[in-house]
C-alpha cells in the first residue's frame, strides 16, 4: 500500500475517533464511528488472503449491523424524548438498544463470536488495531451514557469473563487467544462500569498498555502459534525473560501492573454489594490464567529442534523498531508502584 493512502486511512480513523469523542450528538457519533470503520476496512484487506478477506467482510458486515442499531436506537429516543444528546435523558428502551449495539461493536459476551475469527485472519500489526484503538470510539459512548438497568452490564461483564476465560483454553493460535483475552478484560471494564467510571478509564489505559506490549513482542518474533514460540530463546534471549512478566500481568498476578485494576475493581465491588460478582470474576479470571502460564511454559521451558545456524540468530542486528516495544514492556512490568498518579489521573480525565 502506498504510504500516501496509508497516512490518508489512518488520519481518518484518528479524525473518526475524535469525533466521536468530542461529539454531544447522536447524529455526530454515529458519523465518527462509521468513518473509524471505514478507514479501517482497506488496512484489514491490505494482505491479499482469502483468510484477510474473510476477516474484512465479516467485520464489515458486524460493524455496519451495530452501527444501524445504534442508529436506530437514538431514532428511537429522539421519537420518545424529543432529545439527540448524549448526556441528555435517554428512554430506557433505547437505552438498552444502544448498549446492545456497542457490546456488538467491542466484542462483549454474548456478541463476542465474530471477535477471534476476525482477529485470526489479520495481521500482528492490524490486529493490535483492532484490539486497542477500534475499542476506544465505542467504550467512550459506554462511558457518558448511564445505563437505566446497571444489572445488563453487569450480566454482560460476568458472561464476557466467563466466555473469555473458557474460550482461550483450547486454541493454539495465538491470535485467537489474544481475541478470548480481550473479551475477558473486556468484560471486568464492563462490570465496574456503574459504579466508578474512572476505575473503568483505569483499567482501559492498563489493558491497551498490556496488549500493545504482547502484541508487539509476537510481532517482533513472527509468532502466530504456540509451538512457534518455542524458538523465542533462540531468537530473542532477552524477550525470553520479559515475555513471562508481560503474560503473568495481563493474568492479573501481583506486584505487576496487571494486578492494579482488578485489585481495585474487586474492592469497588465489594464495597457496593456486589460480592457474588466479584467473586465470580476473580474465580474465572484463573481460566485466563491458565493460558498465560501455557504461553509462558512454551517459551521458557520448552526447546524446539534447531540447528546451529538457528540458535545463533540472536546475534545478528534486529532491524525492526524496538523503542515502543521497550517502553510499553516497562509500563506492563513497572507501573504497579504509582497506581495513585495513575487514579487521580483517570479521575480528573
Amino acid at each position: 500500500m502506498s504510504p500516501f493512502i496509508l497516512a490518508i486511512l489512518l488520519f481518518s480513523m484518528g479524525m473518526g475517533t475524535t469525533i466521536t469523542f468530542t461529539s454531544d450528538h447522536w447524529l455526530m457519533a454515529w458519523m465518527g464511528l462509521e468513518i473509524n470503520a471505514l478507514s479501517f476496512l482497506p488496512l484489514m484487506s491490505m494482505r491479499y488472503h482469502p483468510r484477510a478477506t474473510e476477516a474484512t467482510v465479516k467485520y464489515f458486515l458486524i460493524q455496519t449491523a451495530g452501527a444501524a442499531m445504534l442508529l436506530f436506537a437514538a431514532l428511537t429516543n429522539a421519537w420518545i424524548t424529543g432529545q439527540w444528546g448524549i448526556q441528555q435523558t435517554i428512554h430506557s428502551l433505547p437505552m438498552t438498544m444502544m448498549t446492545m449495539a456497542l457490546a456488538l461493536k467491542i466484542g462483549l459476551a454474548p456478541f463476542h463470536m465474530w471477535l477471534p475469527e476476525v482477529l485470526q485472519g489479520l495481521d500482528l500489526t492490524v490486529g493490535l488495531i483492532l484490539s486497542t484503538w477500534q475499542k476506544l470510539a465505542p467504550f467512550a459512548l459506554l462511558l457518558q451514557i448511564q445505563p437505566v438497568h446497571p444489572t445488563i452490564l453487569a450480566a454482560l461483564g460476568v458472561l464476557s469473563i466467563i466466555v473469555g476465560g473458557w474460550g482461550g483454553l483450547n486454541h493454539t493460535q495465538v491470535r485467537k487467544i489474544l481475541a478470548y483475552s480481550s473479551i475477558a478484560h473486556l468484560g471486568w471494564m464492563v462490570l465496574v462500569l456503574p459504579l466508578d467510571p474512572s476505575l473503568t478509564l483505569l483499567a482501559l489505559l492498563t489493558y491497551l498498555t498490556l496488549t500493545t506490549s504482547t502484541f508487539l513482542i509476537f510481532k517482533l518474533n513472527s509468532a502466530t502459534t504456540i509451538n512457534m514460540l518455542a524458538i523465542t530463546p533462540s531468537k530473542t534471549p532477552a524477550m525470553m525473560a520479559l515475555i513471562p512478566l508481560v503474560l503473568l500481568s495481563l493474568g492479573g498476578l501481583p506486584p505487576l501492573t496487571g494486578f492494579m485494576p482488578k485489585w481495585l475493581m474487586l474492592q469497588e465491588m465489594s464495597k457496593n454489594g456486589m460480592a457474588p460478582a466479584a467473586t465470580s470474576a476473580a474465580l474465572f479470571s484463573l481460566l485466563s490464567l491458565y493460558y498465560y502460564l501455557r504461553l509462558t511454559y512454551t517459551m521458557t521451558l520448552t526447546m524446539s529442534p534447531n540447528n546451529l545456524i538457528g540458535t545463533a540468530s540472536w546475534r545478528f542486528i534486529c532491524t525492526q523498531i524496538t523503542m515502543p516495544l521497550a517502553i510499553v514492556t516497562t509500563a506492563s512490568i513497572l507501573l504497579l508502584p504509582i497506581t495513585p498518579t495513575l487514579w487521580t489521573l483517570c479521575w480528573w480525565l
